[in-house]
C-alpha cells in the first residue's frame, strides 16, 4: 500500500487527479488509515505491470528479514523494491523470506535459485545484497551472472542491521550446534546459550 502521492506518480498523474476520479467513481482508495489517509495498491491501479506473459523472463525482487519482531522491516523492504520497479516500468514479482541470513533453506529463496536456475528471471532486485544470504551471496551473483541475469542492488552501502542480524544468525548457529553437542534440555546447553543470549544483547545494545 503506498500514499496517494506515490500512487499518483506511479500513475502519472496529479494528486487532484486521483481525487476526481475517486469523486467520479472511476478509482476507490483501496484501504485508508486510522487517520483517513488514502492507501493504494499498486498492482491493482496497474496489475498488467505486475504480472509477466508466460514465457518472458521476469524481474523478481527479494526481501527477506531474520526473525519475527522485524515483520516492520519486511514490509518498508517490499514497499521500497515495489516503488523502484514500478518507476522503471519494470513487470515484477516481489518474493520475501523471513529467516536467517545463513538458512539456504528458505521457501522464498529456493523458489528464487530454481528460477534463476531454470532461466526464467531476467533481473534480480535487492535493497541490499546481505538480505539474500549473509555468506554466499557472491556465489548466486555468480550463478545470475552465468545465466545472463542482471543483479540491482539499491543501496551498496552497508546493510543498517547488519550487527543484529548476523549477531542473530550467530545464536541460531550456536543454538543447533549445542542442542546436538549436549542435549537440547541439558544443563550446559542452557548455560551456553544464556551466556551467547547475553553477549548478542551486548553488541546488540
Amino acid at each position: 500500500m503506498v500514499s496517494i502521492h506515490e500512487a499518483a506518480e506511479f500513475l502519472g498523474v496529479a494528486v487532484q487527479t486521483l481525487r476526481r476520479w475517486e469523486r467520479e467513481g472511476k478509482l476507490v482508495a483501496h484501504e485508508r488509515t486510522p487517520g483517513g489517509r488514502r492507501r493504494y495498491d499498486l498492482a491493482r491501479l496497474r496489475p498488467e505491470q505486475f504480472h509477466a506473459p508466460d514465457g518472458e523472463r521476469r524481474t523478481v525482487a527479494y526481501a527477506r528479514v531474520s526473525s519475527h519482531d522485524q515483520k516492520d522491516d519486511l514490509e518498508r523492504q517490499k514497499q521500497v523494491l515495489e516503488l523502484y520497479c514500478a518507476r522503471q516500468g519494470w513487470t515484477f514479482e516481489v518474493v520475501a523470506d523471513l529467516g536467517s541470513g545463513m538458512n539456504y533453506h528458505k521457501k522464498g529463496l529456493k523458489r528464487l535459485l530454481d528460477a534463476i536456475v531454470e532461466g526464467r528471471i531476467g533481473r534480480l532486485v535487492l535493497t541490499h545484497k546481505d538480505r539474500l544470504l549473509r555468506f554466499g551471496a557472491e556465489l548466486v551473483f555468480a550463478i545470475c551472472e552465468a545465466k545472463g541475469v542482471e543483479v540491482v542492488i539499491l543501496n551498496q552501502g552497508e546493510d543498517t542491521t547488519f550487527e543484529e542480524d548476523l549477531a542473530k544468525d550467530v545464536l541460531e548457529i550456536i543454538t543447533v550446534f549445542s542442542a546436538r553437542l549436549y542435549g537440547s534440555r541439558s544443563r550446559k546447553n542452557q548455560k551456553l546459550l544464556d551466556g551467547v543470549r547475553q553477549a548478542v544483547e551486548n553488541v546488540s545494545c
